[in-house]
């Protein structure tokens, strides 16, 4: 590791707490998926692995109170509703991204895989935005605002 990467990650290290979590268009539109007022938190250590986890704020309880007994709608409500994955992260400093190689996620599909972040740290801000993904006729770039906890 070069004093770089080592400096960016000695910076990264630590609790991180959501502010904002949206998605920007190419046509100039901004989409809460979670809400305005989404929550998270974002965990990366010295050794260099990441948590994250983002929800929906006042997401429905299961009426059964039971994590195995929901209904298939409070399921997927709740599914829908929460985002989370975790990994050994890469810090490439020269094109400034971070690379989680996924070994758990909410979602399966990222099992295995790597999610690129661009990102743009700065004291007590972290800002990580996805590489653009296309929809149809336009893309989307998830912009995630992480503040020091």
């Amino acid at each position: 590791m070069n004093d770089e990467t080592a400096a960016t990650l000695k910076q990264l290290v630590g609790v991180w707490r959501l502010v904002s979590s949206e998605f920007r268009t190419s046509r100039g539109e901004v989409i809460y998926p979670l809400g305005e007022d989404a929550l998270g938190q974002a965990i990366f250590t010295e050794s260099g692995h990441m948590s994250g986890q983002l929800m929906r704020q006042n997401r429905p309880v299961f009426a059964s109170g039971d994590q195995a007994g929901g209904t298939a709608e409070e399921i997927q409500t709740a599914l829908q509703g929460y985002v989370a994955y975790y990994g050994q992260c890469d810090i490439d400093v020269e094109n400034r991204t971070l690379t989680t190689h996924v070994q758990g996620s909410m979602f399966p599909n990222w099992v295995g895989g790597d999610q690129v972040r661009y990102y743009e740290l700065d004291g007590r801000q972290l800002v990580l935005k996805t590489p653009p993904i296309p929809l149809g006729e336009v893309e989307l770039t998830g912009v995630l605002t992480w503040e020091r906890a």
